[in-house]
């Protein structure tokens, strides 16, 4: 029974020992929060610096308001307004302001209008009537601004202008953020400065950059260039572009369009992705799905599916190669000329005439393109072949050809395996209007000559010729009106008595497989077989000479 009347007592104790406890804990807690550092409160309240003159009207439109006039200051969370009068709200936290209304926020921004409204809760800046804003070194001008002191924002909506340095930026609508110092303008943009003049419907601008980010269709006109895009970034500084969405640029008559299209202000361009070249004035157009041009040096760069079309003439020209490459010599003077190569795999169509060779260059100080190795022309039932190939232009119609090494050209006759053949070491063809008038054949010349009765156009008979020179003159129409030999070995055959091995020269060569066929199938590459193609001449070198000792004399 004692021990049962000793429990409360016991628990008793306990008690008090735990609330003890639990005493010093709080005490504890309440020393900390005594010695943390109270934080300092926000004050959002505007406050009235200075006025001329103060009073109420309590019957009035504005009971509420503290109608303040004269040399009127405002400050509110490191900002100051100032202002000629002004309707201070104080329960709302906001004024309206009137007259020579400025606004200033630190060292960077300023702004200042007619009139305007203030909300200190909203920290939202109403900006009406000749407004302007100053921002570190941009200016923005409008009639109607409304400014978010909180994200950093201004922003127009009833027509603008902001200029940056010799940039001046105007549209319909637009906002630019004080923070990241980028803008954004919607309809009827225009950006101008010294030489550039752009036009669109979205713009992107970065003040901090000078770079403009065109959305929409747009235009940029630079002198006598004009860039069409809907999809570009324009450095204003640097003068540099990247054009996206099938861009165009124009210069007077030369267009470039691409998927992608670059350009600098130092005259470096490149395109990539269904690249078209166009030349109004030359009458000439190239395609490819790259291309780089240097407009100070005259340097041009082509790859990748390569296409130039010439449609100079009555019919147009196709050319493809791997890779094509332009040089320009004596740039911007009265002297400039241009150097062109075309290699790997030149193939070229024409409804007139076809070629295949390997590399192919085009010059015109002289108007003249030369092909290489194993290179062969076709024209209607002729071809021509040798070791090199000279085509010499005159007012885009071919004027001169010349064969050099291996000359041979055949043409078919009939569908009976019959070819009149030539062979030479040179052959030189010499056109009028587009016609051969006269051709030359130099250096062991060999014939092989179906000659035609007029009255029932039949073979008289094989005439095999051989002499080491000929010439050969044609009519208006290319018909053969006489040759000319010198010291000929000739010998007629009956067409009933020719020998098997005289109706083809042992240089004889029919590459109608390797013809391109259509406008299509220049692309497809089809080159001779290995003991089809050219013999190869060893080129004559000058002899060494041994100048050491015991070798003539001493070393220079």
């Amino acid at each position: 029974m004692r021990h049962l009347k000793a429990m409360p007592f016991l628990l008793g104790r306990h008690r008090i020992a735990i609330l003890a406890i639990l005493c010093l804990f709080g005490l504890c807690a309440f020393a900390q929060r005594g010695h943390r550092k109270a934080s300092k409160p926000v004050d959002d309240r505007i406050y009235l610096i200075h006025a001329d003159e103060l009073k109420y009207d309590m019957y009035g439109i504005n009971p509420d308001a503290q109608i303040v006039k004269g040399n009127v200051s405002f400050r509110h969370r490191g900002a100051r307004l100032t202002c000629d009068s002004a309707f201070f709200y104080q329960t709302s936290n906001s004024v309206k302001a009137f007259g020579h209304v400025h606004f200033v926020q630190g060292d960077t921004l300023s702004l200042t209008c007619e009139r305007a409204f203030y909300d200190g809760q909203q920290q939202m800046m109403e900006a009406r009537k000749n407004v302007w804003l100053h921002h570190r070194k941009q200016t923005l001008n409008t009639d109607s601004l409304n400014y978010d002191r909180l994200y950093n924002y201004a922003y127009f909506f009833e027509g603008g202008v902001l200029v940056d340095g010799k940039d001046r930026l105007k549209s319909d609508w637009g906002q630019y953020n004080l923070k990241t110092r980028e803008a954004v303008f919607y309809y009827s943009v225009e950006l101008k400065n010294n030489k550039d003049h752009i036009f669109t419907d979205t713009l992107y601008y970065d003040t901090g950059k000078s770079v403009a980010h065109l959305v929409g269709p747009s235009r940029i006109t630079s002198g006598k260039s004009v860039v069409n895009t809907t999809n570009g970034y324009y450095d204003t500084h640097s003068d540099k572009a990247q054009l996206f969405g099938r861009s165009t640029v124009e210069d007077q008559d030369k267009t470039i369009t691409g998927d992608s299209l670059y350009y600098t202000k130092d005259g470096m361009n490149e395109g990539f992705g269904n690249v078209v070249y166009v030349d109004k004035k030359q009458k000439n157009s190239l395609k490819c799905d790259y291309l780089r041009y240097n407009e100070k040096m005259g340097f041009g760069y082509a790859t990748k599916n390569v296409l130039v079309k010439d449609y100079s003439q009555k019919d147009t020209l196709y050319m493809h190669a791997d890779t094509l490459k332009l040089y320009t010599y004596n740039i911007n003077t009265d002297s400039v000329y241009r150097v062109g190569h075309a290699y790997p795999h030149v193939r070229a169509f024409r409804a007139d005439i076809q070629a295949v060779c390997d590399s192919m260059v085009f010059s015109s100080l002289d108007s003249c393109a030369t092909m290489y190795r194993d290179p062969i022309v076709w024209n209607a039932n002729r071809q021509l072949l040798g070791e090199k190939i000279l085509v010499f232009m005159g007012d885009s119609t071919v004027r001169e050809a010349r064969v050099i090494g291996q000359a041979l050209s055949v043409e078919q006759v009939d569908e009976k395996d019959h070819y009149n053949q030539i062979s030479s070491r040179e052959m030189y063809a010499y056109f009028v209007d587009g016609n051969l008038r006269r051709s030359v054949a130099i250096g062991n010349v060999r014939v092989i000559y179906y000659p035609i009765d007029d009255k029932d156009s039949s073979f008289i008979g094989l005439n095999y010729t051989e002499t080491d020179s000929m010439r050969m003159y044609f009519s208006p129409e290319r018909k053969l009106q006489r040759i000319w030999c010198d010291k000929a070995d000739n010998v007629i055959y009956p067409m009933t008595q020719i020998p098997p091995t005289r109706y083809k020269l042992d240089s004889f060569a029919w590459f109608d497989k390797i013809r391109p066929l259509n406008k299509d199938d220049i692309f497809e590459w089809r080159g001779k077989s290995e003991g089809e193609k050219l013999k190869k001449v060893e080129r004559h070198a000058a002899p060494l000479q041994n100048l050491g000792p015991g070798g003539g004399g001493e070393p220079l």
